[in-house]
């Protein structure tokens, strides 16, 4: 049967326009009201012209064709309410009281998410009007003014627009047509029959389609409504944000402008270089004189060789230091160690009390931190944030399936993994996983003991966001209808995002003495880890990987240059085993202790770093470097002792009980001092060699200066895994197939007066609000979502509470008798609206009606009656105080854009901050942002302060205690430019193994730097030649030689995080560390190195003087 519409409203008034006739009621009773329903199904009425059909289980009206009928006094108020426009005075009319209830109800969702723009829902609500058959006409203006009043129109509870819930698609693919196509759809599971709109703004078949007046969305309405806020209408926007253009790199002539400096100043350097050394050249043809000329010379007063010593003329420093050096080797030549052995097992016992860190958030946050204050103070008003376990689900189909809509359009092929059968397995796996049982201390523990189930104890449901319970995981899943709902309320009660459950939908040394030496290093280790857990400081698994290898490169050095010196000493006449060792550490224990101290201090400086993982390895660093220094010098020596005593004897290393026959165990320089003496010192510190090796460093410097603003910031989470981890290929899914960021909240600190207007326009985002509010401002950052990350508008509890509490709304309704709250499901007719609706009680609540109201809204449950019922989205946004009588704290959600690599997850932080500023300086009250994963990137906002702090105090301490820092400089720069060829970024972990080379750097360098400063030779040169070649050969051996092995061993690890972090950059450690200190730093010492101190040559004369040793002196 075709049933045309036109006229008004259905109520056949006198000059309705129309097909002329008599007023009845052409229309069964209250039909007109079907087609406007875009919510659930009717509820049933009193009516006795209404039925059901078993099919559709839909309300249908029966055929009526009498006069209109005048409604009883209440009715009217209904119709005015819900036909707005027209004074309808006591007209009769074709619909009964009980029908505009129905019709009421039947409104509830449009209600509750379109009233937010009056504009939207008046123009809503006047579809209704001129209905007279079943074809329906409506003027193409009216069409496009409508869609334009509600396009806009927020929903905030689930971050998306309201037309994204009442439209049947995304509300990007929406518009003025097939939105009302839609509605009048039978397929969108509301409407009970097929319904034809025809858009026109002419007559069709004498029929004058619907036109009625609406209203714009930036205009207020009659009744004093105000216009719509600029999140529900981008017409009271003005101008859309533009994020300010990326500052353009640095460039030279199309080069990198540091890469241009540094070149230019390196060849500006090295035209200096070249012409002071032909200079040099030309004066020494000219003159040759040694530096100690005046030393030597017998006729000088200040000559060594007079015959009165007490008229050199030493300077005090140079007497100074003399008698300092004289102190440290008298002190360690009758150095002590009985007691070694027991304080180091006292020290171990600590091992008992040890605790590790193995909490991230103890780890890479400091305390005193921003994010970690934050992050404390969200946990303490709102609980700690739940963990999330993810599925990602994919499937090696490749053939589509076709799927045609339900509106006119074409086919559209949907994934494979959307087919029915697919679909029925993923449903079987989700419910295998519900039903998993565990042991855990004899108890049976199911996913429902430890999910996070919002509405518990009225619904114990898990949260789960699976395209599954976007269905409330029904078996009709796969059946892909599009009713009109409330956004997809999945079974635990809460909403479940599509883009969440559906991702886009757009040599030399001896056995018994090395095993010695490793077990010192390994006692001092634990003897560190003892003290420390003593004192209840835990340890973190970094101290634990990278303290032992860090002993072992500046403790085995240390162990080679006693074990070489005491080789190559000839023992004195007279002199007993005790008296040689103990002069031999005399003579390396200064520089053994200048080094380790040196470490030892400028370790512990590195301690007054914020971040805790650092400030832990300095700390047990620094502590174990200094224990190795003394275990060394007591327990290492008394060991070198006993084996030399057993080499005396002539019995075998290890198995001391065989002896060799006499003269069968003879000592020797070794290949590598004699190589390191006689062919790598003489060669390096030639006059041709050494402008070289000065050209080809500065050059590195110069190099890593230019790269050192291209390393990346930031830490991979791949590479903490093994190559062969299932984890990878689930952060690869995750990049490919992730359509959303990480939440972020914007959290107001308690303080704030939501009572008052003023409070509340300062945070909502409806009508009324302030334009510089704080959910206008992130709708706004979320238009330029690329620039700030900011993905959605906010969920803004104060904006859905609003609309519960409207009257005209069915969810706020209390006993009439008690005044308890009373839930939209419940049918019982002594439940009122909790607020009358007169122009007073249709205002935002303030006051005490605000606070009385609040808390019924965050225990509501929310249901097919009422979708705004806050107990699910916001009972944890909201801390009520004073016995519910004030507002806390509170939180307003919303997600970070797609978030992959650290630059990216950086980036949102920095970008949510200065948006939480903004606010904070809008507002006038504290706001900030939080999210999860900002106490762990925090540390990347100030990671090169960090990094120059710590390498710059690491440092100053070196050269305060040594007053040497020839070279050091040179290759903690050269450390970064390395990390930049190699990909590696900057981050916790590399900043421990930068501070960690600037103690390795002292190592390789501080023992040749002695050795050249107390040589008695006659120039520069030959100075560092023998520097060089007496502590060449132990630095290389002890250090160099010592970690490769161990190194090739990291290259082998299945830890990406070893390979990068450990393997390249220890390698790099080394490799630089032994060709700055074997080869830049002897050359740059022939150079530049400091004057002989004239107190100590002279001192030395006197010690040797008549000895065996005297013709050592001349070397």
């Amino acid at each position: 049967m075709g049933v045309g519409l036109g006229g008004v409203n259905g109520i056949s008034f006198p000059g309705a326009q129309g097909r002329k006739g008599p007023s009845k009621c052409v229309i069964s009773d209250a039909k007109w009201q079907q087609l406007i329903l875009m919510s659930l199904s009717l509820r049933p009425s009193s009516n006795k012209h209404q039925r059901k059909t078993e099919q559709t289980q839909s309300t249908y009206n029966c055929n009526y064709t009498g006069p209109p009928q005048p409604l009883q006094p209440e009715g009217y108020e209904l119709l005015d309410e819900l036909c707005p426009g027209l004074d309808y005075d006591n007209r009769a009319i074709c619909c009964n009281v009980d029908q505009l209830r129905t019709l009421k109800g039947s409104l509830q969702l449009p209600l509750q998410f379109l009233s937010r723009c009056p504009a939207c829902f008046f123009n809503l609500m006047t579809l209704g009007k001129n209905v007279v058959e079943v074809q329906y006409f409506i003027g193409q203006r009216f069409t496009n003014a409508m869609y334009s009043a509600c396009k806009d129109v927020q929903a905030p509870s689930s971050n998306v627009k309201a037309l994204s819930l009442l439209c049947g698609k995304d509300a990007s693919q929406c518009n003025a047509t097939n939105w009302i196509q839609y509605l009048f759809d039978i397929n969108n599971g509301q409407t009970p029959f097929s319904i034809v709109p025809k858009f026109s703004d002419d007559p069709v078949s004498g029929f004058n389609p619907m036109n009625n007046h609406t209203f714009n969305c930036t205009e207020p309405l009659e009744d004093g409504s105000g216009a719509c806020s600029c999140q529900d209408c981008t017409q009271a926007c003005g101008p859309k944000p533009v994020p300010p253009p990326q500052p353009p790199p640095w460039v030279i002539l199309g080069i990198d402008g540091m890469v241009v400096v540094m070149w230019l100043s390196y060849m500006g350097f090295l035209l200096i270089f070249v012409g002071f050394v032909v200079g040099a050249w030309c004066y020494r043809k000219r003159t040759i004189m040694s530096e100690y000329g005046p030393i030597l010379d017998s006729s000088s007063p200040l000559s060594l060789n007079s015959d009165d010593p007490d008229q050199v003329n030493a300077s005090c420093c140079e007497r100074l230091g003399e008698r300092f050096e004289n102190f440290m080797r008298v002190v360690f030549s009758s150095w002590g160690h009985s007691a070694s052995v027991i304080l180091v097992a006292a020290a171990s016992g600590g091992l008992f009390y040890m605790r590790i860190t193995t909490d991230p958030v103890e780890l890479w946050s400091s305390p005193s931190s921003q994010a970690r204050v934050e992050k404390d103070y969200f946990d303490s008003h709102f609980g700690p944030f739940f963990r999330t376990a993810q599925l990602i689900i994919t499937t090696n189909l490749t053939e589509p399936e076709n799927y045609k809509p339900f509106l006119p359009g074409p086919v559209i092929p949907f994934h494979p993994l959307l087919t029915k059968a697919i679909l029925h397995e993923v449903l079987d796996l989700q419910l295998d996983i519900e039903n998993i049982v565990a042991t855990y201390e004899g108890q049976n523990v199911t996913l429902q003991d430890i999910c996070l189930a919002p509405l518990a104890p009225y619904n114990n449901n898990c949260t789960i966001l699976s395209v599954l319970n976007y269905f409330k995981t029904c078996t009709c899943l796969s059946e892909r209808h599009h009713a009109l709902h409330d956004p997809c309320l999945g079974t635990f009660g809460g909403p479940v995002f599509p883009w969440l459950a559906l991702g886009g939908y757009d040599g030399g040394f001896k056995d018994l003495v090395g095993i010695a030496g490793i077990l010192i290093v390994l006692s001092s280790v634990a003897a560190s880890l003892g003290i420390f857990s003593y004192l209840n400081v835990p340890l973190t698994l970094i101290v634990i990987e990278v303290i032992p290898f860090l002993v072992l490169a500046v403790g085995v050095d240390n162990i080679f240059i006693i074990v070489q010196t005491y080789q190559r000493d000839e023992r004195m006449p007279q002199e007993e085993l005790h008296q040689q060792i103990g002069r031999i550490l005399g003579d390396v224990a200064p520089s053994m202790f200048l080094s380790s101290f040196s470490e030892t201090v400028a370790f512990f400086l590195g301690a007054l770093s914020n971040m805790p993982a650092v400030r832990t390895f300095s700390l047990f660093a620094g502590l174990a470097v200094f224990i190795d220094f003394l275990l060394q010098i007591s327990c290492f020596v008394s060991l070198l002792g006993l084996d030399a005593k057993r080499q005396q004897e002539n019995r075998l290393d290890i198995l001391c009980c065989v002896k060799l026959r006499e003269s069968q165990e003879t000592k020797t320089d070794g290949c590598l001092f004699s190589f390191f003496k006689k062919i790598y010192a003489p060669f390096v510190l030639k006059d041709w060699v050494r402008p070289i090796v000065v050209a080809v460093f500065v050059g590195m410097l110069s190099f890593s200066i230019a790269v050192v603003n291209k390393v990346d910031i930031g830490l991979d989470q791949k590479l903490s895994m093994p190559d062969d981890s299932y984890v990878l290929d689930y952060f690869k899914n995750l990049s490919a197939y992730l359509h959303t960021g990480a939440p972020v909240y914007f959290v107001v600190e308690d303080g704030l007066d939501y009572r008052s207007l003023d409070g509340q326009n300062a945070v909502c985002g409806g009508v009324g609000c302030n334009n510089n509010s704080l959910v206008q401002q992130v709708y706004t950052a979320s238009q330029i979502s690329n620039y700030t990350t900011i993905a959605f508008t906010p969920s803004s509890w104060l904006d859905d509470y609003f609309d519960w509490v409207k009257p005209q709304s069915t969810c706020c309704r209390v006993y009439n008798s008690t005044g308890a709250f009373c839930n939209a499901s419940v049918a019982d007719p002594s439940c009122v609206h909790c607020r009358p609706m007169s122009s007073e009680g249709k205002k935002r609540p303030t006051g005490n009606d605000f606070m009385h109201f609040l808390p019924m809204f965050l225990s509501d449950n929310p249901n097919p009656k009422c979708g705004k019922g806050g107990h699910a989205a916001y009972a944890s946004a909201v801390d009520l105080i004073q016995n519910n009588t004030e507002v806390g704290a509170s939180y307003f959600m919303t997600y970070h854009t797609i978030l992959k690599e650290s630059p990216d997850y950086i980036k949102a932080l920095k970008m949510a901050r200065t948006l939480a500023q903004n606010i904070t300086d809008a507002m006038g009250h504290h706001v900030f942002a939080y999210s999860v994963f900002y106490v762990f990137y925090e540390q990347y906002l100030t990671i090169i302060y960090d990094t120059a702090l710590n390498l710059c105090v690491s440092l100053a301490a070196i050269f305060v205690v040594t007053t040497v820092l020839l070279g050091f400089e040179l290759w903690s720069a050269a450390m970064v430019s390395f990390m930049w060829l190699w990909g590696i970024s900057l981050n916790a972990v590399s900043l421990v193994n930068l501070v960690m080379s600037c103690g390795i750097s002292v190592e390789f360098c501080s023992h040749i730097v002695r050795a050249f400063s107390i040589s008695v030779r006659s120039n520069r040169v030959e100075r560092a030649e023998e520097a060089l070649a007496h502590m060449g050969s132990s630095v290389f051996s002890g250090i160099t030689l010592t970690k490769f092995g161990g190194i090739l061993i990291l290259a082998l690890s299945k830890s990406q995080i070893f390979q990068v972090f450990y393997f390249r950059m220890y390698l790099a450690i080394v490799l630089l560390g032994a060709t700055h200190g074997l080869i830049f730093l002897p050359v740059l010492l022939s150079y530049i190195g400091p004057s002989v101190n004239k107190a100590k040559v002279a001192a030395t004369n006197r010690r040797f003087a008549g000895t065996e040793r005297e013709h050592l002196l001349n070397y």
